[in-house]
């Protein structure tokens, strides 16, 4: 197989906006807004089902809806206690869009479904630029029918946001591979990337390295040109991500609340410790690690993790390397083994992370990896397609049709008694069309369109139907997974808020406008479940999972002698966990497990019990 011309040249691919009025245009017009619609209605359709979703976020958009500075650092309660154990990029969005509408599941949701949109539509772009429309559409329709897409873009954990800047990171460096590009191209990628970090810290830097080899490698530009335009890109990012964590480290810490999942109040230590090498290590504070053992190769096709991603990887992988093979000898500029290079290297380097990474791993982490799957697997395809008449690449796209019905029924076959026709229909048709794709180059054209039909749709039936089912189930707690509900994950709603009663929450209620904190509870699930149904803030304990050291019992039992907390509410098991609050004995650091102990031993030795809807309650103004 020879080395194509640059598509940019050789097909005439300009810029959407750039096409004259024909025909073809008002097709595509209308396959564009086709795909946004659909991935709009998939996204948006009964969207209020999954209520506060992830309520551990939900309470923390409630708090920013109600005060600016725990809008701005990312506090857990209006009367900023501690915050979330994130950069709040994701909750300043939906925080700004509760302050506008009113704090309701609606509309802390539906920005995370306009994200979903907009990231396929991005997509849609950067593939158009380099390998024609039809790539474009189907690399749009692949990201949009990833059931982790499905799953994520109707929740409002960061990863939303995340996907979408990286997405836009990657359609400005291939804007910025031109020889008559701006040079604000590659500073607008820095930037994107930079937004990332404020949604999910050091998880956005992933593409950074492979983003910057793939500019420096092809743009049309001299060396000096690249050089400058690349630390110009590396300065924005570190500036737009940067310039965050300098506030919060100046602010003073006696007037901002605590930063959740670190051990020493510190952003930093947030950013490369919990959410930063501790993810690869394991060695997190408060962290539960692996809890599947599973590190390795095969972690992302099998378990769990397969339903959310794995359809299509296989796939993806054979079209990048066969596409950078086909373009192998052409010349350095050329636009679609840069294409090919960028997605790749986006979609080796986050695979081969999350494969071995020791820390928290949890399913819908799995969607970065979506657009880097569709885009390399459209690009790649639209290579092979070009070239169907040679039997190299008749083989390579049968084997991948072939490998994705394959895959297709192992996955489905985990859900035996969901829709187990479907499995045998992806299975059969799949291989048929694989094998056909061997002697395509002798078919009729019409014969070769069907077939080209046919396989598409052998391959996307199994995720799209998987994203279908994830869209009709409401989804709740720390760790949703995609599917049907019969699907793979834990119980319904692990790691989900405390849902207190009637009487409890009237309790809460009355004169919580007295105190700065209507009540306190160990752990933030807790908290926030007592929190979302009062609308008064509740002070979270320890954190997340009651191991961070805030507040320490002296400035609890301070806040108590001040007057400032009315209710302390115990026995709050976390959802899904055994043991004390904050998870199984044996994790975290000995001193933080302490505070949350300390304080409740505290409160039970000084404090009278009573019992309000089943659970344990203690009144610290008494």
């Amino acid at each position: 197989m020879t080395a194509p011309a640059s598509p940019a040249t050789a097909t005439g691919v300009l810029d959407f906006a750039e096409l004259p009025p024909t025909p073809a245009r008002l097709r595509e017009i209308a396959a564009v807004v086709a795909l946004l619609a659909g991935t709009g209605l998939l996204y948006l359709w009964n969207l209020g089902a999954s209520g506060w979703a992830n309520s551990f976020y939900a309470a923390a958009v409630q708090a920013g809806s109600q005060n600016w500075t725990a809008l701005l650092f990312g506090s857990s309660d209006a009367a900023n206690a501690i915050t979330v154990d994130k950069t709040p990029g994701a909750l300043w969005v939906m925080g700004i869009s509760a302050r506008l509408f009113g704090f309701n599941s609606w509309s802390m949701l539906v920005p995370q479904a306009l994200f979903g949109v907009a990231a396929v539509g991005v997509l849609y772009a950067a593939v158009r630029r380099v390998s024609g429309p039809r790539a474009a559409l189907l690399a749009g329709a692949v990201l949009a029918l990833t059931p982790a897409a499905a799953l994520m873009f109707r929740f409002n954990n960061p990863d939303a946001l995340l996907v979408l800047s990286l997405v836009a990171a990657a359609y400005c460096v291939l804007r910025a591979l031109d020889a008559t590009s701006s040079a604000w191209w590659m500073p607008l990628a820095g930037l994107a990337i930079g937004v990332g970090f404020l949604a999910k810290m050091l998880q956005a830097f992933l593409v950074a390295p492979g983003f910057a080899l793939v500019f420096l490698l092809a743009a049309d530009l001299s060396w000096r040109s690249r050089l400058m335009r690349m630390l110009a890109g590396g300065a924005a990012l570190v500036v737009s991500a940067g310039w965050y964590l300098v506030l919060v480290a100046v602010w003073p810490a006696s007037a901002r609340p605590y930063i959740g999942g670190s051990q020493h109040n510190s952003i930093l230590e947030l950013a490369l410790g919990y959410n930063g090498l501790g993810r690869l290590t394991g060695n997190e504070t408060g962290g539960l690690g692996n809890l599947n053992f599973d590190v390795g190769w095969a972690r992302l096709l099998g378990g769990e993790m397969a339903g959310q991603i794995s359809w299509l990887l296989p796939a993806a992988l054979i079209a990048t390397v066969a596409g950078v093979c086909i373009t192998w000898r052409a010349p350095r500029t050329d636009r679609t083994r840069a294409a090919l290079l960028l997605w790749g290297s986006w979609l080796l380097v986050t695979a081969v992370v999350f494969s071995y990474m020791s820390g928290i791993m949890h399913p819908y982490y799995t969607v970065a990896l979506a657009p880097a799957i569709a885009a390399s697997l459209a690009t790649g395809t639209a290579l092979l397609w070009r070239r169907r008449a040679d039997i190299r690449a008749a083989t390579t796209l049968a084997g991948m049709v072939l490998i994705t019905a394959v895959l297709g029924f192992i996955v489905l076959k985990h859900n035996s008694e969901w829709l187990p026709w479907l499995r045998w229909t992806v299975l059969v048709v799949g291989l048929a069309a694989g094998l056909l794709m061997l002697v395509i180059g002798r078919l009729a054209p019409s014969v070769v369109r069907v077939l080209a039909a046919v396989a598409l749709v052998a391959g996307l039936a199994a995720p799209a139907a998987y994203s279908i089912a994830t869209a009709a189930t409401p989804h709740h707690g720390a760790i949703p997974s995609a599917g049907p509900s019969a699907g793979f994950g834990g119980p319904p709603g692990f790691l989900d808020a405390s849902k207190p009663g009637a009487e409890l929450v009237a309790l809460v209620n009355a004169d919580a406008a007295d105190y700065t904190w209507a009540a306190a509870a160990v752990g933030s699930n807790n908290a926030a479940g007592y929190q979302l149904a009062t609308g008064a803030p509740v002070m979270a304990i320890g954190g997340f999972n009651g191991t961070d050291p805030a507040p320490s019992l002296a400035e609890f039992q301070a806040d108590v002698a001040a007057g400032r907390i009315h209710y302390f509410v115990g026995e709050s098991l976390m959802h899904g966990w055994g043991g004390r609050p904050g998870g199984s004995e044996g994790t975290g650091s000995g001193g933080s497990k302490d505070v949350a102990q300390e304080i409740s031993a505290w409160v039970s030795a000084n404090f009278q019990a009573k019992t309000v809807d089943g659970v344990t309650v203690y009144d610290l103004s008494a």
